[in-house]
């Protein structure tokens, strides 16, 4: 993977792309090399130096091309009330002006892009500085949509926000001031509404794991939440093609149902984990 470094002198000029008015929602250059079921996008100012690195790994792929993919990117405006009115807590959830950057991937309908289960989303910049315990997370919205944290980790080199999703399509990293109980609330309600969606005949199993694991975290008893969610994790994975559906096509014609109960289920275990470690 190549290695780049964001001098002290291209974050300032970033600073002032963000802040010149034809700068706003300004369009970057994005280039996109495809291998396997792996999808590696460069993102670049307009200066053409590198400001970050997008990685997409598929767990099964079809029909994967840099066309298929439909990717682009954009820094955005700190202060838009449609950005902001996007976030779960506009106050809360901020957006650092070094990478106000906002990355969609929205496959062409016609483009022949399908995969099973999910894609591992990683965006990669040295334009945020990497801190043990960092509140930075990465977002996801579908296309104009309301955000919510997808976050499975944040890692060092500068900073590596990764993410699992069972769909697209636009991307934000940002600092979540919000309080763990907070976060973790939210992220059990998706899961449960998501196994809410599901078949009568495959709740029951789910729904038990998902109650076990809320229960054991409002206790305290953080490892035996993590425990109860491997266990949905590992249903969902044996059932997913079979009795949950499992596939993302860019027709939108299918519901990747065992893709996006794989996503949730992963960014709540992060959190989990997070508020045993730091208790924020």
């Amino acid at each position: 993977m190549p290695k780049f470094a964001l001098t002290a002198k291209l974050v300032f000029g970033l600073a002032l792309c963000l802040c010149a008015p034809l700068a706003l929602a300004q369009n970057l250059p994005v280039t996109v090399a495809v291998a396997g079921n792996v999808a590696t996008v460069r993102v670049d100012l307009p200066t053409q130096q590198m400001l970050a690195e997008v990685i997409l790994t598929f767990d099964d792929s079809l029909g994967l091309t840099p066309g298929s993919l439909g990717v682009s990117a954009q820094l955005v405006d700190l202060s838009s009330p449609a950005l902001l009115g996007r976030l779960p807590n506009a106050s809360l959830n901020r957006l650092d002006p070094s990478f106000a950057l906002m990355v969609t991937i929205e496959p062409p309908a016609l483009g022949g892009l399908s995969f099973q289960r999910t894609v591992h989303v990683e965006v990669h910049t040295h334009a945020l500085a990497y801190t043990a315990g960092s509140q930075l997370r990465l977002f996801k919205a579908p296309l104009n949509g309301s955000f919510r944290d997808i976050t499975d980790e944040i890692a060092p080199g500068s900073v590596r926000a990764r993410g699992t999703t069972g769909g697209f399509s636009q991307f934000l990293v940002l600092t979540d001031l919000r309080s763990s109980s907070e976060v973790v609330t939210d992220k059990f309600g998706r899961l449960q509404s998501l196994i809410a969606a599901l078949p009568l005949s495959e709740r029951g199993p789910l729904q038990m794991n998902a109650d076990a694991a809320q229960s054991a975290v409002n206790q305290g008893q953080f490892g035996d939440a993590l425990s109860s969610l491997d266990q949905l994790r590992a249903r969902v994975v044996s059932r997913a093609g079979t009795a949950i559906p499992s596939q993302w096509r860019a027709t939108r014609d299918t519901d990747n149902q065992a893709g996006e109960l794989l996503a949730a289920t992963s960014t709540l275990a992060f959190s989990i984990g997070y508020q045993r470690d730091f208790g924020r």
